[in-house]
Formats: C-alpha cells, sequence, structure tokens
C-alpha cells in the first residue's frame, strides 16, 4: 500500500503541468463570451444579446505590489499564505468530511491552479480537485511566495471590466497601483471572491449587507492577526479597526445600446452560471474572460413587452418616479424556462426588480396554504368559519375580513375567489403544521431564504413573507404544469472556449422535475385560482380572446406592495409593484386608498399577457377540470339564531363583477356617500369603495391623510400636534399587534411586523 501511493503520487505529480506551461496560459489572449437569445422559431440561429464586454489587463512585474494590497489580498484570502505550503491539508481535510459544506480549504495557489489552468474545466470535479492539488504542489516547490502572488494578481478577475489588480486600481479608484491605500487594498482583496456582485452593489442589497457586516470585520481581525505574527505584515489592531470601507468611483460602462436590458440579462446570467455550475467549476473570471457560448431562453421581444407593460399604470403619487419597483417575470411552465423579466431602468445602480428585489406577498401567498390543505386531504367543498372579526390563539387582535362581512360557513373557492381573510388563517391552523405551508412554497418554486423574511405563524396565510416576482411566477408555473415542477432557469446550453458543452448542476431535475402536487390536487387548485379572474377580485386581468386565467391578488398593509400573479396553461406570469423605500404606493387618479393587486398589477398583468399570446402563439388550451380531491370537511360552527348572515354577506359572487376589485372593498354598503362614516364607526361608501381604516387585515390601505376627527378606532389617527414619528411611516412601531401583521407603534402607525414580532 505504501508502494503503490508513492507510486501514485509520483505519477499524479509528473503528470501536471509544468509551471512555465501554466504561466503561458496566464498570459494567454482574452476574449468575450457571447450571450444568445433564444432562436425566434425551431431550426433558426440564435441572435447574440449581449457579450461579457472587453476585459482590460496591465501586467505587474514581480516586486511592483505595493505592501497595502499585499495585506489586503492576504487578509481576504489566505493569512497565512507566507507560510503554508501550495496546499492547506487541514482545509481539504475538512471539505471531504463534510461533503463540501466547509468550504474547499483553497490556497492562493490552488486558485491559481484552477482559474488558470483551463483545462481543469468540464473534468470531474474529483479528479478536477486532485489535478488541482498537485499542480499547486509543483508551483510550490518550482516558484517563489512573491512570483506566485504577483501572477495571481495579475491575472485574477475583479469585475468592472478589469483583470488583474493594475487595472482593479484604475476602475475602482482612478488610482495607479502604488497610490492605493491600506483600505484600498483590503477592498480589492475582498472583492476577489465575488467579483461581478460586487462591481456596484445597490444600498439595499444582499451584497452590500454581506460586505458591511461579514466581510469588511472579518478582513480587520486578519489584518491584525498578521501583524502579531509578522510585525511586517498587516497592520497594528487599532489602525485594522479603524479602517473604514472605502468610497469607489461611479460604474460608467460605455454601452452601444442605452437599453437597459441588456446589462440586466447580462448580469442575470452571470448570477445564474455561479448557482448552477458551481459543481463545474465554472468561474466569473471563465465568462468574463474565457469565450464561452451561452444559449438563453429569452425572447427579446416579450423583454421589450415587460417593459411596455408598466405603461398601463399612471404617473406615481406623493413620490419620486424612480422609487417605484416594477417586477415582471415570465416562465414556460412546461420546462422551467424563463422567457422574459423586467429588471429596471438602471442596471449599474438598482438591483434586478423582478429577479433579485422581494416584497410582501399579501394574498398571493395564499394558493400555498390552499396547496398545503388539498394535499392533506381537506377539500374544496370543505366548510370553513369565515366569520369577521375572529381570535386566534397566537395572536394579539382579532382578525378581519375586507368586507368587515361574516361569511360562515364559507368553502375554499369561495374563500379564495374572495380573499376572505379569517377562514384563510383558520385554514392554516388546520394543516398538520405551518412549517408544511413554508415547505411547499419551497417546492413549488419560491426561493428557500423568502421564508425567512418574517416570522412564522398563521399571519404568513395574509402573505407577511417577502417574494421576488421571480419566486412567484416560478411557483404558480407548478400549479399550471399539473403539480410538477422545474427549476427556474433562463440559460439552456452552456459551452465553454473550446466548444465542450457544461452540465448544470441542476441537469436531472430539468430533464424529469419533480412532482410537489398529485395532478388532482393542482387541478382543484388551479379550479379555485380561476374563480379569482372570472368571479373575484382579479377580474381586471381577463383576457380578451376569452382563454382560460387562473391567479390571485395581493396587497400588503397600507399598500407598500401590490400584486397579481396569473398563469394560463401555457405560461405564467407575475407582477409585483412597491418601492424601494417600502413606503406606501399612491399614483395619480389611484389614491393609495384605492391601490389593489386588482386595480394596478392585474392590469399590468393583462397588457403583457396579451402581447405575449401573439408573440408566442400560444394556443388556447384549457386547464384540467376539478377532481375534488380528498373529503368534504366541516369546521364551520352553526350559526346561532341571533347570528344569521345579512344579506350581503350570503349573496354569491356577482357573475359579472364590478371592474373595481371587490376583494378587498371595505364600507357600509348601507351608507353610500363620501365614506366619512354614519355613527357606528364603519365608513361609507364612496364612488371607489374606500377601505375601512379600521381593518387591520384589509389589503386595501388605510387613507394617508387622517380623518379631521381622531376616532379612536383609525390607527392611522394621531391627535399629538407635534408627533415624534411620521404617522405614514410603519417600519419602526412597537405597540400591541393588530391582526394583519400591522402594528401600532408610539404613535399608532400601521406598520409592518419584524421578525421578533
Amino acid at each position: 500500500m505504501i508502494i503503490g501511493g508513492v507510486a501514485a503520487f509520483a505519477i499524479l505529480y509528473a503528470a501536471a503541468p509544468d509551471p512555465d506551461d501554466l504561466r503561458e496560459r496566464a498570459e494567454q489572449e482574452m476574449s468575450a463570451s457571447q450571450i444568445f437569445w433564444a432562436p425566434s422559431e425551431e431550426g433558426a440561429r440564435p441572435e447574440v444579446a449581449v457579450t461579457t464586454g472587453e476585459v482590460q489587463r496591465i501586467l505587474v512585474q514581480e516586486g511592483e505590489l505595493p505592501q497595502t494590497v499585499v495585506n489586503g489580498v492576504l487578509a481576504a484570502e489566505q493569512r497565512t499564505f507566507y507560510e503554508d505550503g501550495g496546499i492547506n491539508v487541514m482545509g481539504i481535510g475538512r471539505a471531504v468530511l463534510s461533503a463540501g459544506q466547509s468550504g474547499g480549504g483553497s490556497t492562493i495557489t490552488q486558485q491559481m491552479a484552477r482559474n488558470y489552468y483551463g483545462d481543469l474545466s468540464g473534468e470531474n470535479r474529483y479528479i478536477r480537485k486532485i489535478r488541482e492539488i498537485f499542480i499547486a504542489i509543483k508551483l510550490d516547490q518550482n516558484r517563489t511566495k512573491d512570483e506566485i502572488l504577483t501572477t495571481y494578481l495579475n491575472t485574477i478577475y475583479f469585475g468592472r471590466g478589469a483583470s488583474g489588480i493594475e487595472m482593479a486600481a484604475d476602475r475602482y479608484f482612478d488610482k495607479d497601483l502604488d497610490e492605493l491605500t491600506d483600505a484600498e487594498g483590503a477592498f480589492l482583496g475582498i472583492i476577489i471572491q465575488l467579483p461581478s456582485e460586487f462591481e456596484n452593489p445597490a444600498e439595499d442589497s444582499w451584497t452590500k449587507t454581506y460586505l458591511e457586516e461579514e466581510r469588511w470585520p472579518y478582513v480587520q481581525e486578519q489584518l491584525a492577526l498578521m501583524n502579531e505574527a509578522d510585525p511586517n505584515l498587516g497592520l497594528p489592531r487599532d489602525e485594522a479597526m479603524a479602517l473604514e470601507i472605502p468610497e469607489r468611483i461611479p460604474y460608467e460602462v460605455e454601452d452601444d445600446d442605452p437599453d437597459p436590458k441588456f446589462g440586466y440579462v447580462r448580469q442575470a446570467v452571470m448570477n445564474e452560471i455561479s448557482e448552477r455550475y458551481a459543481e463545474e467549476g465554472v468561474t466569473a473570471q471563465d465568462i468574463a474572460t474565457g469565450g464561452y457560448r451561452i444559449e438563453t431562453s429569452l425572447n427579446p421581444e416579450l423583454m421589450d413587452a415587460a417593459a411596455r407593460a408598466f405603461e398601463e399604470l399612471p404617473p406615481v403619487s406623493g413620490f419620486d418616479q424612480a422609487e417605484l419597483v416594477e417586477g415582471l417575470t415570465a416562465i414556460d411552465p412546461d420546462t422551467g424556462q424563463i422567457v422574459a423579466f423586467h429588471g429596471g431602468d438602471d442596471w449599474t445602480t438598482d438591483d434586478d426588480n423582478s429577479l433579485i428585489r422581494r416584497t410582501q406577498a399579501g394574498s398571493s401567498y395564499k394558493p400555498y396554504v390552499m396547496a398545503t390543505a388539498l394535499s392533506q386531504g381537506i377539500g374544496l367543498r370543505t366548510q370553513l368559519d369565515g366569520s369577521n372579526g375572529r381570535e386566534f390563539p397566537g395572536l394579539a387582535s382579532p382578525v378581519y375580513n375586507a368586507d368587515l362581512g361574516d361569511h360562515n360557513p364559507t368553502d375554499l373557492i369561495d374563500s379564495t375567489a374572495n380573499s376572505i381573510n379569517t377562514s384563510y388563517v383558520d385554514l392554516a391552523t388546520r394543516v398538520n403544521s405551518l412549517d408544511d405551508i413554508d415547505r411547499m412554497a419551497v417546492d413549488l418554486g419560491v426561493g428557500e431564504e423568502q421564508v425567512e423574511t418574517s416570522a412564522r405563524g398563521p399571519l404568513i396565510a395574509l402573505g407577511t413573507h417577502e417574494v421576488s416576482a421571480l419566486d412567484q411566477a416560478s411557483a404558480y408555473a407548478t400549479f399550471a404544469n399539473d403539480g410538477v415542477h422545474l427549476p427556474r432557469h433562463m440559460i439552456t446550453a452552456l459551452y465553454d472556449g473550446d466548444g465542450n458543452e457544461v452540465t448544470p448542476d441542476d441537469a436531472d431535475l430539468l430533464e424529469n422535475g419533480q412532482r410537489v402536487l398529485e395532478p388532482g390536487v393542482a387541478a382543484d387548485a388551479t379550479h379555485a385560482m380561476r374563480q379569482v379572474v372570472e368571479n373575484g377580485g382579479g377580474s381586471s386581468a381577463r383576457l380578451s380572446d376569452g382563454r382560460p386565467v387562473a391567479g390571485k391578488t395581493g396587497t400588503s398593509s397600507s399598500a407598500v406592495s401590490a400584486w397579481f400573479v396569473g398563469y394560463t396553461p401555457n405560461l405564467s406570469a407575475a407582477v409585483g409593484i412597491s418601492r424601494s423605500t417600502r413606503g406606501p404606493l399612491a399614483f395619480e387618479g389611484i389614491a393609495n386608498s384605492s391601490v389593489f393587486g386588482g386595480s394596478t398589477s392585474a392590469l399590468v398583468w393583462k397588457a403583457f399577457m396579451e402581447e405575449a399570446v401573439g408573440i408566442l402563439e400560444l394556443s388556447p388550451d384549457d386547464f384540467p377540470p376539478p377532481q375534488y380531491v380528498g373529503e368534504d370537511l366541516n369546521f364551520a360552527p352553526s350559526p346561532s339564531p341571533s347570528e344569521s348572515p345579512s344579506e350581503d354577506a350570503s349573496e354569491s359572487p356577482s357573475e359579472d363583477p364590478s371592474p373595481s376589485p371587490s376583494d378587498d372593498d371595505v364600507c357600509d354598503p348601507n351608507n353610500p356617500g363620501n365614506g366619512n362614516g354614519n355613527g357606528n364607526g364603519i365608513p361609507g361608501c364612496d364612488d371607489d369603495g374606500d377601505c375601512d381604516p379600521r381593518d387591520p387585515l384589509c389589503e386595501e390601505p388605510n387613507p394617508t391623510d387622517p380623518p379631521d376627527d381622531c376616532p379612536l378606532w383609525n390607527p392611522d389617527c394621531n391627535d399629538d400636534p407635534d408627533p415624534t414619528d411620521d404617522p405614514t411611516d410603519g417600519d419602526t412601531g412597537t405597540g400591541d399587534g393588530t391582526g394583519n401583521g400591522r402594528q401600532g407603534g408610539s404613535n399608532n402607525a400601521m406598520v409592518r411586523p419584524s421578525r421578533e414580532d
């Protein structure tokens, strides 16, 4: 065994490339990768959408690296670089024992081998790792540490089209390399890990939070530890801890076409490659400089249609138009392919509105509760208690219905069509566990990280979690695909610089899909969501050609978000509207009190789908009929003689609903007028059907301006002539919670819940 081990080591060592060969590869000419649109028709040659752009490099000679850069890079990547060998045996051991969960233990020398020896890509990842180790061993024995570090920094990709440390200094700080400060050297060391993410992180992005709260403190500590071990390296602890994240120059991109969709496509493709081709070892540097060919499912006409659809919205009112976040993603249910999305107006400064930004789901989360119940044997005709003002264990305040009416009994179909809050919160408590609901949402297609965006309680049935348009389109596509989920993706094929196709990590799932719902469950959920469009609050989403549509509206408290997510048998699309500041929405002619998913997002959805039907030549297929799976249970108590439902509450939904979204209106139907009330605390109905400002679970937001008189039931009202806080700001309240996740602050403002609440 010893002789065999020595022989194997000798063979692998001899087979590793010579360091001179590696140097030639590091200096080889770079070429951009090409990203292609989907073919216009079967068999057609796809057109280039965008390239990864020109990459520039200025070589630095050995001995020219300033200490500020050496310290920053080593602190970020490998503090003990000068003491370590070419490989980190302990790190590799941890990686093996944890099946890769503890990282790969890669040294700078190993990274150099992996990044620059292109033949390693495309191999089995274990073979690739073994070859990488032996290349690193040979490099460490044949090259000095300074030479390895200089070669590494000459060719590593830093984002912003900069290959090499000298060009990175120019692109981020407009300085020569020897002019960089300690903080600037540390920053360039940090971005080696995620160059594309750190190019220009937005203010509220995950990357900015990661930089400020994790990576920067880590590098500060490493600089101090380096100095304690060797006074010639790092910084004294007090100096290290005093370093502040440096200001960067603006990211200015010279683009032949000012249309922002090209920049968003480039970013989205780069992000997807890092997620779906990680096991194959494809890096941002490979894509930026390796001449890859990337084929996508994106349709340029649909991309333009997605942007045009938001013209259905009037100009915003009361805030800057630039704050409006317009998210739209469309997915083919049969393949999981993203065919279009709307990124935004400026890809250099704003996160993608559709694929990255997220906001509260509101009632568009209710179908995930319904799918959970149906899967656990609770049938569509199950009778539920939809009484208004119900109290539930664990909730500080009663739950109210949007119309303040009692719906007892009601079933899942009516509860979905008319978005009855109390019956849906009740349903959430009837399934085996609340964890099952969130697990169902993830299995359907919602990103796993999204179900951690709010506290898990019965109110998740009303959409307290935050989601992206990508999450919603993907999850609803599973309903459209008879309950089979396919991973969402836009890259249909990836070829390296030599023309070899690279296999994605999710290849098996793409081929077979994952059955999440039984066909009967999917059919029943679709039947209930069809009633939203045909007889409920989503009537604005009806398509002019009459083809079947299923979907759900959603509006969060104070209208900080408005959703319509819907699908036909062959296309799923999600539209989410919010503000980057998370403030309330309002438009010219649509006051905050009248903003709903049905009055805004549904119009955008319809405009997009009307174009998509023609562009994609979608056939007018029908959905499968409902199967009425499960058992028709009865959870509704029998009403006492004094509790007979009112005429309004017992009426069945109108066959031809009014254009306004009926599921969100709150007023006294017996008191038509200006909405100022009738003496019993319930406002009268005006022409718009304004929402009762007492109602803590109404999807219609409260009026922005408080009434002249301050009734005790109005949580937006504040008699204090000089309030400490802005009563329209709902982010920081600390008082008793209300039934829909609003929470009264010190000024009784309506606010959204924190995780602690």
